[in-house]
């Protein structure tokens, strides 16, 4: 890790949902030796982020950033230098979900525009910040999902996206390896965050509401908590909840089952007839 007066932590989505609480149980574990770059395009989210971290003494620095933009990404890793001198740790949260059977599609121009967001804003940030994170053997986090492990009907353009995104991650960590540099993926279920309510939906329009059932959705402090210990602990990464780890496993051996799964977490009304 760096030697600067603070720990230099860079974090993509970082105005609500898992990003926002992240920024906050980073700035209560390390209060003043913390310096946290807040990215989002929400900047009245990131206010409200920052304004909480601050009361535990972490400074911060606010980038409005659209990460589905190289030269925000670029520029968002230029103004932490500039600022800080250096990057610990890079926390590639920023994403966009989507929920629509693929025959309902009539214009694919969204998929790419969920591809730049989920799988082009981390790796033009990353690109952008490895020189400096090979200096301070520093750490990446990849938020992913296990719509990026397994894949789920409803959700083709998501997972096609969040499995570009392993692969990626999976192929950098063994390049940086003897370079010092940690990388972390983090594979969430249903988190209790409004992202589903905010993604698209067949017409390419936010959806306004989730196609998946939410009553044992996962509290985005124990999210943010699993994600933050396995990135402390260099965890290669952290694949949440039961039956995301036995799902995993189960497509290996029994993958019928694992769709008839997948397909159950759908709600009925957007199942495929």
């Amino acid at each position: 890790m760096s030697t600067q007066q603070h720990l230099v932590v860079v974090i993509t989505g970082a105005s609500d949902g898992i990003g926002a609480e992240m920024a906050k149980q980073l700035a209560a574990k390390h209060q003043l030796g913390l310096a946290l770059v807040l990215a989002a395009r929400n900047e009245a989210g990131l206010r409200a982020v920052a304004d909480v971290c601050k009361r535990f003494g972490s400074v911060c620095l606010l980038v409005k950033t659209d990460v589905s933009v190289e030269s925000d990404c670029r520029r968002l890793i230029r103004e932490t230098v500039e600022n800080f001198g250096c990057i610990d740790i890079l926390i590639n949260n920023a994403g966009k979900s989507a929920q629509a059977l693929f025959s309902e599609v009539d214009n694919l121009g969204w998929y790419q525009e969920l591809m730049r967001v989920n799988f082009w804003g981390s790796v033009w940030c990353t690109h952008a910040a490895l020189p400096y994170l090979k200096e301070s053997k520093g750490k990446i986090v990849a938020v992913s999902s296990l719509a990026g492990l397994v894949g789920v009907p409803g959700r083709t353009a998501y997972s096609a996206s969040k499995f570009a995104m392993n692969g990626f991650f999976e192929s950098l960590r063994t390049e940086v390896k003897e370079a010092g540099v940690q990388i972390t993926l983090a594979y969430p279920g249903v988190v209790a965050t409004r992202i589903r309510y905010n993604g698209y939906n067949a017409a390419g329009v936010a959806a306004g509401s989730s196609g998946l059932k939410e009553e044992q959705a996962m509290p985005v402090e124990e999210c943010a908590y699993q994600i933050i210990q396995a990135m402390e602990q260099n965890q290669r990464e952290v694949v949440m909840t039961a039956k995301g780890k036995l799902g995993r496993w189960l497509r290996l051996i029994a993958p019928g089952l694992v769709d008839k799964i997948a397909m159950a977490a759908l709600k009925k009304e957007v199942r495929p007839q």
